[in-house]
């Protein structure tokens, strides 16, 4: 959330940021309502006033006079603070001074490139292809048992998918992250309070409405909201988390793209990291999170590119956002794998999470990565490194944790 008073002095700059993002926003309707609270308000604290005096002078009838007044005139204040909240909400974080002014994906940036594309001498199959015969992806039960976009991993499928965490428990470890295993439901007005379900984007969720619960798209949602309506001390910052854990996605808006094969689905599960900062360190732990993530491709040896997302490419709560993007041969294409933001200080203002410096309280900053997505990552193996045979060959880094160099072909059953 946007400070009121910043949003008054700032008003062009608001209005102007949210046009970038393709978001429209009425500022001087919000006006309106906060002047509404702000004459309600001190009618309302002089009423309590006079209230108390009334009570002091043990006038019962004249206190009972403004009580009743008052309690006419609480819940108005009441109902117009929260349409102000309301309102508020549904103005989206500013991007970063650097980020580029863009109206979607087509007008991001590559900043960089790691590694040139693997050419084979051979016709790349993609990773259904290699999955099924290897036995190790099924998708066609999956789709008898839950339906479109979910898969069955099999074999070796799940070493595979285990030895990606264990690659990645073993790097985030030696960087000090504390490792979490989170819920995965969580209650809808802290989702709410994320930033994630304004601007049509809780459609892309599992909501579980007799319950307020929802389903969480990453554990970004339950490892960020875990210091809601807390104070932390400057001299633990920066405080960083990991968390495994399933996350859900309806993929709303995404209907007939990625349709065949595990890369976009509703059911997957992903290694997330979270950042609590000072201000000062913002930018200095945003790159940073994004060198784990290219060290991480790196120990994969899969070739990628990084591309800084333009304004209109922003999500909602996003001041700035990285996507690492890698080479998959079966597609011919760069696809995402990972990503990692900053949100700044808007989802902490919205969960009240803060830090004492000093004699003061201020906002933390927040940032958010992906170490491993796990389905993306086992799409990059299969597909750079698949044979002429349809074996695959075990990237070095992971042959300790599945104790073997090779996935051989098998007749799935």
């Amino acid at each position: 959330m946007i400070d009121i008073k910043f949003i008054r002095e700032n008003k062009s700059i608001v209005q102007k940021s949210s046009k970038n993002k393709n978001i429209e926003i009425d500022l001087d309707h919000i006006f309106r309502i906060e002047d509404r609270k702000k004459e309600f308000a001190l009618e309302v604290q002089q009423l309590r006033e006079e209230r108390n005096r009334y009570a002091k002078e043990r006038n019962i009838e004249k206190g009972k006079e403004v009580s009743n007044i008052l309690g006419k005139k609480e819940p108005v204040l009441r109902a117009i603070e929260e349409e102000l909240y309301s309102e508020l909400l549904k103005i989206p974080n500013i991007p970063a001074p650097d980020v580029k002014v863009g109206k979607d994906d087509n007008e991001n940036d590559v900043l960089r490139k790691w590694k040139e594309p693997i050419v084979f001498s051979f016709p790349a199959k993609d990773h259904l292809i290699l999955g099924e015969a290897l036995d190790i992806i099924d998708v066609k039960r999956a789709v008898k048992v839950s339906g479109a976009r979910f898969n069955y991993f099999k074999n070796d499928g799940v070493l595979l998918e285990y030895a990606l965490l264990q690659l990645a428990l073993e790097v985030l470890l030696k960087e000090g992250f504390v490792p979490v295993i989170p819920p995965v439901l969580i209650k809808t007005d802290v989702m709410k309070g994320l930033g994630y379900m304004e601007n049509d984007g809780d459609k892309d969720m599992f909501h579980i409405p007799n319950d307020n619960l929802t389903l969480i798209g990453t554990a970004e949602h339950v490892l960020v909201s875990m210091h809601k309506d807390e104070v932390l001390e400057k001299k633990d910052l920066p405080r960083r988390y990991f968390a495994y854990s399933p996350a859900f996605r309806r993929e709303a808006g995404s209907y007939g793209k990625d349709t065949k094969g595990i890369f976009r689905v509703h059911q997957f599960n992903k290694i997330e990291m979270v950042s609590f900062v000072t201000e000062e360190n913002d930018d200095i732990e945003h790159e940073y999170l994004l060198s784990i993530e290219e060290k991480l491709l790196q120990l994969l040896d899969i070739p990628y590119r990084v591309v800084k997302m333009c304004t209109g490419d922003l999500g909602f709560p996003a001041a700035r956002k990285y996507d690492l993007e890698a080479w998959m041969p079966g597609q011919n294409n760069y696809r995402e794998v990972t990503s990692v933001s900053t949100v700044t200080d808007f989802q902490s203002r919205r969960l009240n999470m803060k830090y004492q410096d000093g004699d003061d309280k201020k906002y933390l900053h927040v940032l958010n990565g992906t170490a491993f997505s796990m389905n993306r990552p086992i799409i990059a193996i299969l597909e750079n490194y698949q044979q002429e045979d349809g074996s695959i060959v075990i990237p070095d880094v992971l042959q300790k944790y599945m104790g073997k160099e090779k996935i051989f072909l098998k007749v799935p059953r």
